[in-house]
């Protein structure tokens, strides 16, 4: 009779195809012009993406319209890229990795600018990278290790929160968007001082009157998104806690597999 941990295990090994990865680099390296994984049209975009993001961390201490410009370019590129891959039928796990280390290491970037512009919360923008970090990382690899093709492919079995993240791409596009907006406008707090000119003519409680007549567009549009910025962390937080308890399980699992094994040899 086989045990049903046993089962699981083979399933998951089965349910996607091992490359050895000597095979890998010979078959990467032998590759032709014509199907060229680095050059598919998605990954070309996701390069484009990297050299935008490069060039508005150089205008970020000094020149905020080029720097705004420029990051948002490429975020919005994050979007593209996903579409082309589907429409030519060049969707690749490079491409997969590619676009997700970009998003962390873009993100990463700004916060760490975040941190030198705002010292008493540099702890708090610390602590939004390693998370974001560690996360991602827990979660793709949680992915692997149970044969998942794909990090997005999450069932509301495993997480209703996670797969209302994950199933529409749009509303992933958006809350995406909107913690990077909500970041953008922190980085332009520090440069727009311009009230928008609010005029609001009834007093309201606690002087907000006052204070929406000082409101600048930059701290309106940090305001709009903050919170779905922390809904994307408290996704973020779910997601490593989800993760974790799947690695866990897969290392119960090999575990009893194992004693299994011992005790049929013994």
């Amino acid at each position: 009779m086989v045990n049903p941990t046993q089962n699981t295990v083979r399933r998951r090994r089965n349910s996607i195809e091992v490359v050895d990865k000597k095979h890998a680099l010979d078959l990467a390296t032998a590759q032709s012009y014509s199907e060229n994984v680095f050059l598919f049209i998605p990954n070309l975009i996701g390069y484009t993406r990297i050299v935008l993001a490069g060039l508005s961390l150089h205008f970020m201490g000094y020149h905020p319209k080029y720097c705004t410009l420029l990051y948002s370019v490429s975020c919005l590129l994050d979007a593209v890229d996903g579409h082309a891959a589907r429409a030519f039928g060049q969707t690749s796990k490079f491409g997969a990795v590619l676009d997700m280390v970009t998003d962390r290491c873009t993100t990463s970037c700004l916060l760490c600018f975040l941190s030198s512009a705002y010292p008493s919360y540099a702890t708090l923008f610390q602590f939004l990278i390693t998370l974001d970090f560690s996360s991602h990382y827990m979660h793709m690899y949680s992915s692997l290790v149970t044969g998942s093709r794909s990090h997005k492919a999450v069932t509301s079995e495993v997480s209703r929160i996670l797969r209302f993240y994950y199933e529409d791409p749009l509303k992933l596009f958006f809350i995406c968007a909107c913690n990077e907006l909500f970041f953008v406008a922190l980085y332009l707090m520090k440069w727009d001082f311009s009230p928008i000119g609010l005029k609001v003519t009834t007093p309201l409680p606690f002087d907000l009157h006052l204070w929406l007549a000082r409101l600048t567009w930059a701290q309106l549009l940090a305001c709009t998104t903050a919170p779905i910025c922390l809904l994307k962390n408290v996704i973020n937080f779910v997601q490593l806690w989800k993760a974790s308890k799947i690695l866990v399980g897969v290392d119960l699992a090999e575990r009893a597999i194992e004693r299994e094994r011992t005790k049929r040899s013994s």
